[in-house]
Protein backbone atom coordinates (compact mmCIF):
# COMPACT_ATOMS: atom_id res chain seq x y z
CA UNK A 1 0.00 0.00 0.00
CA UNK A 2 1.10 3.67 -0.22
CA UNK A 3 4.10 4.83 1.78
CA UNK A 4 3.23 5.61 5.35
CA UNK A 5 4.26 8.96 6.76
CA UNK A 6 4.94 9.90 10.35
CA UNK A 7 2.84 12.34 12.28
CA UNK A 8 3.90 15.93 11.64
CA UNK A 9 3.46 18.96 13.90
CA UNK A 10 0.46 21.10 13.12
CA UNK A 11 2.75 23.93 12.08
CA UNK A 12 3.94 21.92 9.09
CA UNK A 13 0.40 21.62 7.81
CA UNK A 14 0.58 25.31 6.91
CA UNK A 15 2.58 24.16 3.89
CA UNK A 16 -0.71 23.06 2.32
CA UNK A 17 -0.54 25.99 -0.07
CA UNK A 18 -0.10 25.78 -3.82
CA UNK A 19 -0.13 28.03 -6.86
CA UNK A 20 -3.49 29.32 -8.19
CA UNK A 21 -2.52 27.73 -11.53
CA UNK A 22 -2.44 24.24 -10.00
CA UNK A 23 -4.64 21.67 -11.74
CA UNK A 24 -3.59 18.47 -9.95
CA UNK A 25 -2.71 17.65 -6.36
CA UNK A 26 -2.86 14.67 -4.01
CA UNK A 27 -3.36 14.75 -0.23
CA UNK A 28 -2.91 12.14 2.48
CA UNK A 29 -4.79 12.29 5.79
CA UNK A 30 -3.65 10.53 8.94
CA UNK A 31 -6.76 9.29 10.75
CA UNK A 32 -6.88 7.80 14.25
CA UNK A 33 -9.73 6.16 16.14
CA UNK A 34 -9.73 6.88 19.87
CA UNK A 35 -11.25 3.47 20.59
CA UNK A 36 -11.67 0.13 18.85
CA UNK A 37 -14.34 0.63 16.20
CA UNK A 38 -16.11 -1.32 13.50
CA UNK A 39 -17.00 -0.20 9.99
CA UNK A 40 -19.18 -1.96 7.47
CA UNK A 41 -17.50 -3.80 4.54
CA UNK A 42 -18.48 -1.14 1.99
CA UNK A 43 -17.18 1.72 4.14
CA UNK A 44 -15.63 3.45 1.08
CA UNK A 45 -19.21 4.53 0.27
CA UNK A 46 -19.09 6.46 3.54
CA UNK A 47 -15.72 8.02 2.70
CA UNK A 48 -17.12 9.07 -0.67
CA UNK A 49 -20.24 10.55 0.93
CA UNK A 50 -18.26 12.36 3.64
CA UNK A 51 -16.02 14.01 1.05
CA UNK A 52 -18.97 15.14 -1.07
CA UNK A 53 -20.66 16.48 2.06
CA UNK A 54 -17.55 18.54 2.79
CA UNK A 55 -17.83 20.03 -0.70
CA UNK A 56 -21.60 20.54 -0.36
CA UNK A 57 -21.26 22.51 2.86
CA UNK A 58 -19.17 25.22 1.16
CA UNK A 59 -19.85 24.90 -2.58
CA UNK A 60 -23.23 23.26 -3.37
CA UNK A 61 -22.83 23.90 -7.09
CA UNK A 62 -19.51 22.05 -7.24
CA UNK A 63 -20.97 19.26 -5.11
CA UNK A 64 -23.86 18.80 -7.55
CA UNK A 65 -21.40 18.63 -10.44
CA UNK A 66 -19.22 16.05 -8.67
CA UNK A 67 -22.28 13.98 -7.82
CA UNK A 68 -24.23 14.21 -11.08
CA UNK A 69 -21.77 15.40 -13.73
CA UNK A 70 -21.69 13.39 -16.94
CA UNK A 71 -17.95 13.85 -17.46
CA UNK A 72 -15.15 11.88 -15.80
CA UNK A 73 -14.97 12.45 -12.05
CA UNK A 74 -12.34 15.10 -11.21
CA UNK A 75 -11.27 13.48 -7.94
CA UNK A 76 -10.32 10.11 -6.46
CA UNK A 77 -10.34 8.66 -2.95
CA UNK A 78 -8.60 5.60 -1.54
CA UNK A 79 -9.74 3.05 0.98
CA UNK A 80 -8.12 3.26 4.42
CA UNK A 81 -4.50 2.10 4.49
CA UNK A 82 -3.70 0.45 7.80
CA UNK A 83 -4.22 -2.64 9.92
CA UNK A 84 -7.78 -3.93 9.43
CA UNK A 85 -9.29 -7.32 10.26
CA UNK A 86 -12.70 -8.95 10.03
CA UNK A 87 -14.88 -8.77 13.13
CA UNK A 88 -18.08 -10.71 12.60
CA UNK A 89 -19.89 -9.01 9.75
CA UNK A 90 -17.81 -5.83 9.98
CA UNK A 91 -14.24 -4.59 9.63
CA UNK A 92 -12.37 -3.76 12.83
CA UNK A 93 -10.29 -0.59 13.30
CA UNK A 94 -7.84 -0.57 16.19
CA UNK A 95 -7.70 2.17 18.80
CA UNK A 96 -4.79 4.63 18.64
CA UNK A 97 -3.66 3.20 15.31
CA UNK A 98 -2.96 5.40 12.29
CA UNK A 99 -4.90 4.89 9.07
CA UNK A 100 -4.01 6.77 5.91
CA UNK A 101 -6.53 8.10 3.42
CA UNK A 102 -5.60 9.54 0.03
CA UNK A 103 -7.63 12.14 -1.88
CA UNK A 104 -6.65 13.64 -5.24
CA UNK A 105 -8.03 16.49 -7.34
CA UNK A 106 -7.83 16.40 -11.16
CA UNK A 107 -9.28 19.75 -12.19
CA UNK A 108 -8.49 23.36 -11.37
CA UNK A 109 -12.01 23.83 -10.00
CA UNK A 110 -11.66 21.05 -7.42
CA UNK A 111 -8.08 22.09 -6.63
CA UNK A 112 -9.23 25.65 -5.91
CA UNK A 113 -11.95 24.41 -3.57
CA UNK A 114 -9.48 22.06 -1.87
CA UNK A 115 -6.99 24.87 -1.28
CA UNK A 116 -9.59 26.60 0.92
CA UNK A 117 -10.85 23.39 2.54
CA UNK A 118 -7.46 22.28 3.89
CA UNK A 119 -7.00 25.58 5.70
CA UNK A 120 -9.97 24.83 7.97
CA UNK A 121 -10.39 21.07 8.11
CA UNK A 122 -12.88 19.46 10.50
CA UNK A 123 -11.44 17.67 13.50
CA UNK A 124 -13.11 14.35 12.71
CA UNK A 125 -14.21 12.14 9.84
CA UNK A 126 -17.37 10.24 10.73
CA UNK A 127 -18.14 6.82 9.25
CA UNK A 128 -21.54 5.80 10.60
CA UNK A 129 -20.41 3.93 13.74
CA UNK A 130 -16.78 5.10 13.74
CA UNK A 131 -15.39 8.55 14.40
CA UNK A 132 -11.83 9.09 13.18
CA UNK A 133 -9.72 12.01 14.37
CA UNK A 134 -7.97 13.89 11.55
CA UNK A 135 -4.49 14.03 13.04
CA UNK A 136 -2.66 15.48 10.03
CA UNK A 137 -2.98 16.31 6.35
CA UNK A 138 -0.04 16.55 3.97
CA UNK A 139 0.67 16.74 0.26
CA UNK A 140 1.22 13.22 -1.06
CA UNK A 141 1.38 14.02 -4.80
CA UNK A 142 2.96 17.35 -5.80
CA UNK A 143 0.82 20.24 -6.98
CA UNK A 144 1.27 20.50 -10.75
CA UNK A 145 -0.44 21.20 -14.07
CA UNK A 146 -1.19 19.10 -17.12
CA UNK A 147 1.23 21.19 -19.20
CA UNK A 148 3.98 20.51 -16.66
CA UNK A 149 3.32 16.78 -16.89
CA UNK A 150 3.50 17.00 -20.67
CA UNK A 151 6.84 18.85 -20.65
CA UNK A 152 8.56 16.99 -17.80
CA UNK A 153 11.51 14.64 -18.17
CA UNK A 154 10.93 10.90 -18.36
CA UNK A 155 12.70 7.56 -18.60
CA UNK A 156 12.40 4.99 -21.36
CA UNK A 157 9.78 2.80 -19.67
CA UNK A 158 6.59 3.42 -17.70
CA UNK A 159 6.27 1.30 -14.58
CA UNK A 160 3.07 1.30 -12.54
CA UNK A 161 2.00 -0.24 -9.22
CA UNK A 162 -1.69 -0.99 -8.70
CA UNK A 163 -2.18 -0.72 -4.95
CA UNK A 164 -5.90 -1.43 -4.76
CA UNK A 165 -7.99 -3.77 -6.93
CA UNK A 166 -8.31 -2.40 -10.44
CA UNK A 167 -10.72 -3.28 -13.25
CA UNK A 168 -12.01 -1.88 -16.53
CA UNK A 169 -15.30 -1.92 -18.38
CA UNK A 170 -15.05 -3.63 -21.77
CA UNK A 171 -17.99 -4.47 -24.01
CA UNK A 172 -20.37 -4.22 -21.08
CA UNK A 173 -18.34 -6.52 -18.81
CA UNK A 174 -15.57 -6.17 -16.23
CA UNK A 175 -12.07 -6.76 -17.61
CA UNK A 176 -9.39 -7.43 -14.95
CA UNK A 177 -6.20 -7.15 -17.01
CA UNK A 178 -3.94 -4.10 -17.60
CA UNK A 179 -3.81 -4.27 -21.38
CA UNK A 180 -2.06 -1.15 -22.76
CA UNK A 181 -5.11 0.20 -24.60
CA UNK A 182 -7.31 -0.19 -21.52
CA UNK A 183 -4.77 1.40 -19.18
CA UNK A 184 -3.91 4.42 -21.32
CA UNK A 185 -7.48 4.92 -22.52
CA UNK A 186 -8.39 5.23 -18.84
CA UNK A 187 -5.88 8.06 -18.41
CA UNK A 188 -6.66 9.70 -21.76
CA UNK A 189 -10.33 10.14 -20.84
CA UNK A 190 -9.35 12.19 -17.80
CA UNK A 191 -6.72 14.07 -19.80
CA UNK A 192 -9.20 15.06 -22.49
CA UNK A 193 -11.80 16.15 -19.93
CA UNK A 194 -9.60 18.26 -17.65
CA UNK A 195 -6.30 19.22 -19.27
CA UNK A 196 -7.48 21.77 -21.84
CA UNK A 197 -5.04 20.02 -24.22
CA UNK A 198 -7.35 17.46 -25.90
CA UNK A 199 -5.99 14.71 -28.13
CA UNK A 200 -7.67 12.67 -30.87
CA UNK A 201 -8.68 9.54 -28.96
CA UNK A 202 -8.96 7.12 -31.88
CA UNK A 203 -5.57 8.02 -33.36
CA UNK A 204 -3.83 7.83 -29.98
CA UNK A 205 -5.35 4.46 -29.09
CA UNK A 206 -4.22 3.12 -32.48
CA UNK A 207 -0.73 4.32 -31.58
CA UNK A 208 -0.95 2.50 -28.23
CA UNK A 209 -2.16 -0.71 -29.84
CA UNK A 210 0.67 -0.69 -32.37
CA UNK A 211 3.56 0.49 -30.25
CA UNK A 212 3.20 -0.14 -26.51
CA UNK A 213 4.74 -3.38 -25.22
CA UNK A 214 4.44 -5.14 -21.85
CA UNK A 215 8.00 -5.94 -20.77
CA UNK A 216 7.20 -7.46 -17.37
CA UNK A 217 4.37 -7.83 -14.91
CA UNK A 218 3.44 -9.35 -11.57
CA UNK A 219 -0.31 -9.44 -11.00
CA UNK A 220 -2.80 -11.01 -8.62
CA UNK A 221 -6.58 -11.07 -9.03
CA UNK A 222 -9.19 -10.73 -6.31
CA UNK A 223 -12.93 -10.26 -5.83
CA UNK A 224 -13.76 -6.74 -4.71
CA UNK A 225 -16.77 -4.62 -3.78
CA UNK A 226 -17.44 -2.13 -6.57
CA UNK A 227 -18.66 1.15 -5.13
CA UNK A 228 -22.35 1.32 -4.31
CA UNK A 229 -23.49 -1.66 -6.37
CA UNK A 230 -22.06 -4.98 -7.41
CA UNK A 231 -18.73 -6.75 -7.18
CA UNK A 232 -15.97 -7.23 -9.73
CA UNK A 233 -12.78 -9.19 -10.24
CA UNK A 234 -9.90 -6.75 -9.95
CA UNK A 235 -6.12 -7.03 -10.06
CA UNK A 236 -3.25 -5.64 -8.00
CA UNK A 237 0.48 -5.76 -8.65
CA UNK A 238 2.91 -4.07 -11.02
CA UNK A 239 3.51 -3.74 -14.74
CA UNK A 240 6.15 -2.19 -17.00
CA UNK A 241 5.45 -0.74 -20.44
CA UNK A 242 7.96 0.10 -23.19
CA UNK A 243 7.73 1.50 -26.72
CA UNK A 244 8.78 0.03 -30.04
CA UNK A 245 11.55 1.84 -31.92
CA UNK A 246 9.01 2.84 -34.57
CA UNK A 247 6.94 4.66 -31.96
CA UNK A 248 9.51 7.45 -31.60
CA UNK A 249 8.69 8.61 -35.13
CA UNK A 250 5.49 10.03 -33.58
CA UNK A 251 7.07 12.46 -31.14
CA UNK A 252 3.90 14.10 -29.85
CA UNK A 253 2.18 10.80 -29.04
CA UNK A 254 5.31 9.55 -27.26
CA UNK A 255 5.39 12.75 -25.23
CA UNK A 256 1.72 12.32 -24.30
CA UNK A 257 2.21 8.67 -23.35
CA UNK A 258 4.86 9.54 -20.76
CA UNK A 259 2.69 12.38 -19.46
CA UNK A 260 -0.23 9.97 -19.01
CA UNK A 261 2.03 7.65 -17.04
CA UNK A 262 2.77 10.52 -14.66
CA UNK A 263 -0.95 11.34 -14.49
CA UNK A 264 -1.76 7.81 -13.28
CA UNK A 265 -1.12 8.40 -9.53
CA UNK A 266 -3.44 11.41 -9.59
CA UNK A 267 -6.35 9.94 -11.56
CA UNK A 268 -6.10 6.24 -10.66
CA UNK A 269 -6.65 3.42 -13.13
CA UNK A 270 -9.87 1.94 -14.47
CA UNK A 271 -13.27 2.60 -12.96
CA UNK A 272 -14.73 3.24 -9.48
CA UNK A 273 -11.70 5.36 -8.54
CA UNK A 274 -13.95 7.56 -6.38
CA UNK A 275 -14.71 4.48 -4.25
CA UNK A 276 -11.14 3.33 -3.58
CA UNK A 277 -10.46 1.15 -6.61
CA UNK A 278 -7.57 1.65 -9.02
CA UNK A 279 -5.09 3.39 -6.68
CA UNK A 280 -1.89 3.64 -8.72
CA UNK A 281 1.71 4.75 -8.10
CA UNK A 282 4.84 4.97 -10.22
CA UNK A 283 7.61 2.38 -9.90
CA UNK A 284 7.93 -1.35 -9.46
CA UNK A 285 7.09 -3.35 -6.36
CA UNK A 286 7.28 -7.10 -5.91
CA UNK A 287 5.30 -6.85 -2.67
CA UNK A 288 1.85 -8.34 -2.79
CA UNK A 289 -0.93 -5.93 -1.78
CA UNK A 290 -2.44 -6.84 1.60
CA UNK A 291 -5.52 -8.99 1.37
CA UNK A 292 -8.87 -7.43 2.10
CA UNK A 293 -10.51 -8.42 5.38
CA UNK A 294 -12.37 -11.72 4.96
CA UNK A 295 -15.75 -10.09 5.43
CA UNK A 296 -15.15 -7.79 2.43
CA UNK A 297 -14.13 -10.70 0.21
CA UNK A 298 -17.08 -12.73 1.46
CA UNK A 299 -19.55 -9.98 0.64
CA UNK A 300 -17.99 -9.40 -2.79
CA UNK A 301 -18.23 -13.10 -3.65
CA UNK A 302 -21.83 -13.29 -2.44
CA UNK A 303 -22.86 -10.26 -4.51
CA UNK A 304 -21.22 -11.75 -7.60
CA UNK A 305 -22.84 -15.14 -6.98
CA UNK A 306 -26.31 -13.60 -6.63
CA UNK A 307 -25.77 -11.35 -9.64
CA UNK A 308 -24.98 -14.37 -11.81
CA UNK A 309 -28.13 -16.14 -10.59
CA UNK A 310 -30.41 -13.17 -11.26
CA UNK A 311 -28.82 -12.43 -14.63
CA UNK A 312 -29.31 -16.05 -15.70
CA UNK A 313 -32.98 -15.85 -14.73
CA UNK A 314 -33.42 -12.69 -16.76
CA UNK A 315 -31.32 -13.61 -19.78
CA UNK A 316 -34.40 -13.87 -21.99
CA UNK A 317 -35.05 -10.15 -21.53
CA UNK A 318 -31.35 -9.27 -21.74
CA UNK A 319 -30.01 -5.76 -22.16
CA UNK A 320 -28.42 -3.27 -19.80
CA UNK A 321 -31.59 -2.81 -17.77
CA UNK A 322 -31.82 -6.51 -16.92
CA UNK A 323 -28.17 -6.57 -15.86
CA UNK A 324 -28.57 -3.43 -13.76
CA UNK A 325 -31.62 -4.88 -12.02
CA UNK A 326 -29.78 -8.13 -11.30
CA UNK A 327 -26.89 -6.17 -9.77
CA UNK A 328 -29.22 -4.07 -7.60
CA UNK A 329 -31.10 -7.13 -6.33
CA UNK A 330 -27.82 -8.92 -5.56
CA UNK A 331 -26.30 -5.95 -3.73
CA UNK A 332 -29.37 -5.29 -1.63
CA UNK A 333 -29.96 -8.93 -0.71
CA UNK A 334 -26.30 -9.65 0.09
CA UNK A 335 -26.04 -6.61 2.34
CA UNK A 336 -29.29 -7.56 4.08
CA UNK A 337 -27.92 -11.08 4.61
CA UNK A 338 -24.89 -9.46 6.26
CA UNK A 339 -27.20 -7.82 8.77
CA UNK A 340 -27.44 -4.28 7.38
CA UNK A 341 -30.75 -2.47 7.71
CA UNK A 342 -32.73 -1.72 4.58
CA UNK A 343 -32.95 1.93 5.65
CA UNK A 344 -29.16 2.25 5.54
CA UNK A 345 -28.91 0.35 2.24
CA UNK A 346 -31.59 2.59 0.69
CA UNK A 347 -29.81 5.72 1.87
CA UNK A 348 -26.41 4.67 0.54
CA UNK A 349 -27.78 3.44 -2.79
CA UNK A 350 -29.84 6.63 -3.03
CA UNK A 351 -33.02 4.65 -3.64
CA UNK A 352 -36.49 4.99 -2.03
CA UNK A 353 -36.86 2.74 1.00
CA UNK A 354 -40.04 1.12 -0.37
CA UNK A 355 -38.23 0.26 -3.62
CA UNK A 356 -35.38 -1.39 -1.72
CA UNK A 357 -37.89 -3.27 0.42
CA UNK A 358 -39.67 -4.52 -2.72
CA UNK A 359 -36.40 -5.52 -4.40
CA UNK A 360 -35.26 -7.63 -1.47
CA UNK A 361 -38.61 -9.45 -1.47
CA UNK A 362 -38.38 -10.10 -5.20
CA UNK A 363 -34.78 -11.28 -4.86
CA UNK A 364 -35.66 -13.75 -2.10
CA UNK A 365 -38.61 -15.01 -4.13
CA UNK A 366 -36.37 -15.48 -7.17
CA UNK A 367 -33.93 -17.57 -5.12
CA UNK A 368 -36.73 -19.81 -3.87
CA UNK A 369 -38.25 -20.20 -7.32
CA UNK A 370 -35.32 -20.19 -9.74
CA UNK A 371 -37.45 -21.46 -12.61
Amino acid sequence: MPRRISKQPKSQERNLIWSPETELVGLVFELVSQADASVYPQYTIGLHAWFLDQVRSSDPELSAYLHDGESEKPFTISALDGEMVSSGREVQLKANTSYYWYVTALSSRVVQWMSQWVQNLPKELNLRDASLQIRSCQIALPATTYAQLLNSEHGETITLKFLSPTSFRRKGHHFPLPMPTNVFHSYLRRWNDFSGIPVDQEAFLDFIDENVLITRHQLTSTKVLAGKKGAVTGFTGAIEFALTKKAFEQTEFCKLLYALGKLAPYCGTGHKTTFGLGQTRLGWSSQVAPEMPDVQSLLARRIEELTDIFKAQRKRTGGDRAEETATKWATILARREMGESLQVVAQELEMPYETVKTYVKLARRALKNPG
